[in-house]
Formats: structure tokens, C-alpha cells, sequence
């Protein structure tokens, strides 16, 4: 639903959106050897996601999202954990950096990385979770 009057709110979120998801991808892969990581970066997509949510809805966010916040923390919360496991694999102290690198793509992965990638996604089910229950729901009405 597209609330009338909101003309500027609604072509803003629409363009602002995927630039500030870019953003937020390239400051959880900068996070590693410069300031950024995990939680600016979940900080900088749940802001993405609330100016779209403001501009169209929580239904409309809902059907762009296909996941419940809620699933998000949750899946973030595993990763995390999984990020501790190889380094005990290999009999090296908790939370150890481990490294590999993919031969087809030639990238390399990390354990650092994973564990961002779970702090991204609590970081931003969580803002997301507040947000959404702060909304009002008037369209449900």
C-alpha cells in the first residue's frame, strides 16, 4: 500500500535503499583491517530497511524481507558460535583466527568474517525487531 502524500518519502526509499545496503556490505568486509564491521554495518542496513518501512509499511517490508527479523538474530547468533569451532578443530586456543581460501574464486574466507556476518545479521534483527514493533499498525486496519 502506498500511503498518498508521502511522494518525496516513498522515490527516497526507493533509491536509497540498495546504495545503502552497498554501503553497509562494504563496511562489513572493510570491518577486518580499517574502522567498520558487523554492527555499524547491520546499524547502516536496519536504517535502510526503517526508511523503507516508514515510506511503504510494515507489510511492505514484510513481503520485501521474505524473513522475520526474529530469524535473523537467530541465524547470526549460529554463526557466531559456528566461528569458534574450527579454531577447536585444530586444537588452537577459543575465538583463534582460521583462514582458507576458496580455489575458485580465489578468495579467502575467515573465521573473522563469519563471525561478523553473524554480528551484522543480530545487529540488524534486532534494530528491526524495535522498530517494527514501534510502528503503528494502522495498516492492519
Amino acid at each position: 500500500m502506498v500511503r498518498s502524500g508521502t511522494l518525496i518519502l516513498n522515490v527516497a526509499a526507493r533509491l536509497l535503499l540498495p546504495l545503502q545496503l552497498m554501503f553497509s556490505l562494504f563496511l562489513l568486509l572493510r570491518g577486518h583491517d580499517e574502522p567498520g564491521g558487523g554492527v555499524i554495518a547491520g546499524l547502516v542496513a536496519a536504517g535502510a530497511f526503517a526508511l523503507y518501512l516508514f515510506a511503504y509499511g510494515r507489510r511492505a517490508l514484510e513481503a520485501m524481507l521474505k524473513v522475520s527479523p526474529r530469524d535473523l538474530i537467530g541465524v547470526g547468533l549460529l554463526l557466531g558460535v559456528a566461528s569458534t569451532l574450527p579454531a577447536w578443530w585444530h586444537g588452537q586456543p577459543f575465538l583463534t583466527a582460521q583462514w582458507w581460501t576458496i580455489p575458485l574464486i580465489e578468495v579467502e574466507a575467515s573465521t573473522p568474517l563469519v563471525f561478523d556476518i553473524g554480528v551484522y545479521l543480530v545487529v540488524l534483527g534486532s534494530v528491526l525487531t524495535a522498530i517494527v514493533a514501534l510502528v503503528e499498525t494502522d495498516d492492519d486496519a
